[in-house]
């Protein structure tokens, strides 16, 4: 069995050469290139997500005592999933983590479907549609394998192979930090500004409530930090287009905002 284990990690490390050697070569990495299996994914994810919350677990809110404000994201996040067919779906686990911290516009998801939001950026936004469209995207992110791409790129297929088989834990808490402000490049950003339309197409929301947050941004100016999710160009301009372009194509159908039950779960977060 051992031997078997080293075979086939020794394999990836081949592809893991060769594909590092091709997209350096090309000067960018390619769209969904990805070494790994989708079921390391989800072994990656939750080995990145336990060191993630291991190192932050003052400021993780409890699952039981915020039982509401949990119920109320995992509303969100079940009208996505119910009314979409995600690749991987039943493979992720979709897990979510509350962040309390109000100074931090942030969302994230690791590798297999575990979602974080900061209480910065759940104050921040003004209505539920914002809230799906930024969940969206951030779950997009980890659907289309982009989570596993942009941490290949920052730490190196080998350090994330070790992880995969059972090596490496000693740079596990390094990762785990910077997981949170994964660069995602233009291309992945764009198909999860997409994907974000599409998805809250087929559910009651405002399918371009990410495109709002965008345009709450602007109307602020320079005076707020723009998250590092939402940072990679192209400008918010270029993405706020693109996204009612995509919800124009599909028809334009107009949904809810939900703002006023979205600003009673705000008052409600601890």
């Amino acid at each position: 069995m051992a031997q078997l284990k080293s075979l086939s990690k020794f394999k990836l490390s081949l592809i893991a050469i060769a594909l590092v050697a091709l997209m350096n070569s090309c000067g960018n990495w390619s769209k969904n290139l990805n070494i790994f299996p989708v079921e390391k994914d989800v072994e990656l994810g939750f080995q990145v997500a336990t060191s993630f919350e291991d190192q932050n677990k003052s400021i993780i809110l409890d699952s039981a005592q915020n039982a509401f404000a949990y119920q109320y994201l995992y509303s969100v996040r079940d009208s996505i999933l119910k009314n979409n067919q995600l690749e991987y779906e039943t493979a992720f686990s979709w897990r979510i983590r509350i962040i309390k911290d109000d100074t931090t516009l942030n969302a994230f998801c690791a590798p297999g479907g575990f979602i974080y939001f900061y209480t910065g950026i759940l104050k921040y936004l003004e209505s539920e549609d914002q809230l799906a469209g930024v969940m969206a995207h951030e779950m997009a992110h980890a659907d289309k394998r982009h989570s596993t791409d942009a941490m290949t790129r920052e730490f190196g297929a080998q350090l994330l192979l070790d992880l995969v088989f059972g090596q490496g834990k000693g740079q596990l808490a390094r990762i785990a930090t910077g997981v949170a402000n994964l660069s995602y490049g233009r291309e992945a950003e764009k198909e999860s500004d997409e994907f974000s339309v599409r998805w809250l197409y087929n559910t009651s929301y405002n399918p371009v409530g990410g495109a709002g947050f965008f345009e709450k941004m602007q109307k602020q100016g320079q005076g707020v930090k723009i998250p590092e999710f939402l940072s990679t160009h192209p400008s918010s301009d270029s993405r706020i287009a693109d996204m009612k372009k995509v919800w124009t194509t599909l028809g334009g159908k107009t949904g809810n905002t939900y703002q006023t039950r979205y600003q009673s779960f705000v008052k409600k977060l601890n």
